[in-house]
């Protein structure tokens, strides 16, 4: 399955996913690398097995093997400290936020790719995640690096278009089961 074929199979209430996601790839603000781990990331982040199948045919084309496997760390270590960042910013005890994480998070010092890809694809696995404190960690190093407002923008469409995908597709198999 193709991102096209997945399309196709959205149901035709979901029109402006379609619109939305044949814009998303052809997107002239993210460079081909950022747009497609972005991509991918997300779809992970987002758990449809059929979007991940997808994304991942064809990010196979547009990225190296190195870029294929930082976009899935990406997912996978902000699928950790999502979870964790969130519970310190949620906690009515600010001590919490003030305790070591004590989380291994290696992949975010060496991703194996530029680091301010893979800090975009972090933010955008962060927003499908819901986690505040990720977010302006993210967006505050991506600004501080020179990261134009718009790309930043940009994969937080990316992942805002995804995870509408795959709440779709979820459930539309709900409906059919």
């Amino acid at each position: 399955m193709t991102i096209e074929t997945l399309k196709d199979a959205l149901p035709d209430y979901a029109k402006d996913l379609k619109l939305n996601l044949s814009s998303l790839l052809s997107d002239s603000v993210l460079t081909e690398q950022q747009r497609w781990g972005a991509l991918l990331a997300t779809a992970l982040a987002a758990r449809n097995r059929d979007l991940v199948a997808a994304v991942a045919a064809d990010a196979a084309r547009h990225l190296t093997p190195a870029a294929l496997n930082a976009a899935k760390a990406a997912a996978s270590i902000m699928a950790m400290n999502n979870i964790y960042y969130r519970f310190t910013h949620l906690a009515s005890d600010p001590d919490y936020a003030t305790m070591p994480a004590r989380l291994r998070m290696n992949v975010i010092a060496n991703p194996g790719v530029d680091k301010l890809d893979f800090e975009l694809w972090s933010l955008a696995v962060s927003a499908v995640n819901g986690c505040g404190k990720c977010i302006d960690a993210h967006d505050q190093v991506l600004r501080k690096a020179g990261v134009s407002r718009e790309a930043i923008q940009q994969v937080v469409r990316v992942a805002s278009v995804i995870h509408a995908v795959a709440a779709t597709l979820d459930g539309e198999a709900s409906l059919a089961a």
